[in-house]
């Protein structure tokens, strides 16, 4: 390995290319500071590659196909419905992610962001070597933004290989198993437990909690475990995974449930109990940089560590593991780099699992809203009232608003059904804006729309509903 003698200056360097550290360096750039990002493996990160992106390809390939088996209802009948895989995965590859790394790359280039192809260590506060195979170069740094995100565990038991896979090897499977196990059902785990169901394999949860997508409400969870056992999907909660043994032709895996053994045979099996930081091999303890017992970085309102001119963005910082939180972080960092005044606000950071149907919730739920002294109440709509809904044979699902109940000012929602993904920004934005009920209630919302269901659940908080 050739490495370099002598540093060179960089004013703020980010490391990771991901939802976190691309945006943080197009915003640093934009603010007017000479930037460098360092990748060592794909520009785009885990969500972009293997990760947010491919997933909801799998997810829209899936409802595809099963839109292709049976839409009757529609009076559309469709014969010998063949799923080509190797093609889906073709397009997911070279028609989604990589139209949107190369994107990216051209962003970064677009704003003259210089970047440096290596893995990044840390030798002090203002100095790091970016090293490949063949030499390391040694930079010094004004600032810099950790953005490394993070990896699947690894739990005892499931050691990867061929047949024990995490989410990256789920979503590169070489063809749709007969038989699945997913080991763990939070976000990742539920969505490809879906994709996979309805794209014909025969699925079977296993999950350590006492339900699937713990973080969600119970009647939003209800929607999903309903639409799993209609897909044949086994869930098996308060379960305790305990070991996979790969065979010649698949894999054998052993759970107990309530004191009872049980063993199950699969194509594969996926772990996705959840994800470490990637804060274990980057030097940080050679710059001072506080972290926690999860080796999660300290930070401030403004994502700055205890190292004044060192932040931390994204999955290796505490909250939720969400692409769009580090990118909102990438850009409070940035521009607190530059000088502005700035300061991070979650109260309107949105969550969504794009199961079946797809959940997503803002702000706090009556529960939560209660533990913070507010008085609210709940307002529930159903998709059943609303035209669009009807059209699309999708009426599965809700919008649920909080409200206070002297101002009807809204502190949060929770959206379950078809498009809650998009449904749920309009609320976001209202949440973050501090609106009231009346607001939303006297946009005018276009019709027929999805959208409208929000606007009739601001009615009913009002009590003055026309549809419900």
């Amino acid at each position: 390995m050739v490495v370099g003698d002598f540093a060179i200056e960089l004013d703020t360097v980010v490391i990771g290319s991901g939802p976190g550290g691309y945006v943080a360096a197009i915003r640093a750039a934009q603010m007017g500071q000479k930037v460098a990002i360092v990748e060592k493996e794909y520009i785009g990160g885990v969500c972009l590659n293997v990760g947010c992106i491919p997933s909801k390809a799998l997810i829209s390939a899936g409802h595809h196909y099963q839109d292709a088996l049976d839409s009757s209802v529609f009076g559309v009948t469709a014969e010998n419905v063949v799923l080509d895989f190797a093609k889906t995965q073709e397009w997911k590859n070279n028609k989604v992610v990589a139209t949107l790394t190369k994107g990216v790359e051209g962003l970064l280039k677009k704003n003259k962001v210089e970047i440096l192809r290596g893995e990044a260590y840390f030798n002090d506060e203002h100095t790091l070597r970016v090293m490949t195979e063949v030499a390391a170069q040694t930079y010094s740094f004004k600032n810099a933004i950790v953005a490394t995100g993070s990896r699947p565990i690894e739990i005892k038991g499931f050691k990867f290989g061929k047949r024990v896979i995490d989410s990256t090897g789920g979503l590169a499977l070489p063809e749709v198993p007969k038989k699945l196990v997913v080991v763990g059902g939070g976000y990742i785990g539920s969505e490809l437990a879906g994709a996979y169901a309805n794209l014909g394999a025969e699925v079977t949860i296993l999950e350590f909690a006492p339900s699937i997508l713990p973080t969600f409400e119970k009647d939003m969870v209800k929607l999903v475990t309903d639409n799993f056992k209609k897909k044949n999907v086994t869930i098996e909660n308060n379960a305790m995974a305990k070991e996979a043994v790969e065979t010649e032709n698949g894999v054998s895996v052993t759970y107990e449930v309530k004191g009872e053994e049980k063993t199950i045979e699969a194509d594969y099996v996926m772990v996705t109990v959840g994800r470490r930081p990637n804060t274990d091999e980057l030097g940080l303890e050679s710059t001072g940089v506080e972290m926690n017992e999860r080796g999660l970085v300290k930070v401030d309102a403004q994502g700055r560590t205890n190292v004044k001119n060192i932040y931390a963005i994204g999955d290796i910082t505490p909250g939720a593991a969400l692409a769009h939180k580090a990118s909102y972080e990438a850009k409070i960092a940035a521009e607190a780099i530059s000088g502005k005044k700035v300061a991070i606000d979650y109260r309107a950071m949105p969550a969504v699992a794009f199961t079946d149907p797809e959940l997503a919730v803002v702000g706090l739920t009556a529960a939560e809203a209660k533990e913070k002294g507010l008085d609210v109440k709940s307002s529930k709509f159903p998709l059943a009232g609303n035209g669009r809904a009807l059209s699309l044979n999708a009426t599965e699902g809700f919008v649920r608003l909080i409200t206070t109940k002297d101002e009807g000012v809204l502190v949060g929602a929770q959206v379950a059904g078809v498009s809650a993904s998009d449904i749920i920004a309009e609320i976001g934005l209202a949440i973050e804006s501090g609106m009231v009920a009346e607001d939303i209630a006297s946009t005018i919302h276009a019709h027929p729309s999805l959208a409208e269901v929000t606007m009739d659940t601001a009615e009913l908080a009002l009590g003055l509903p026309i549809h419900a």
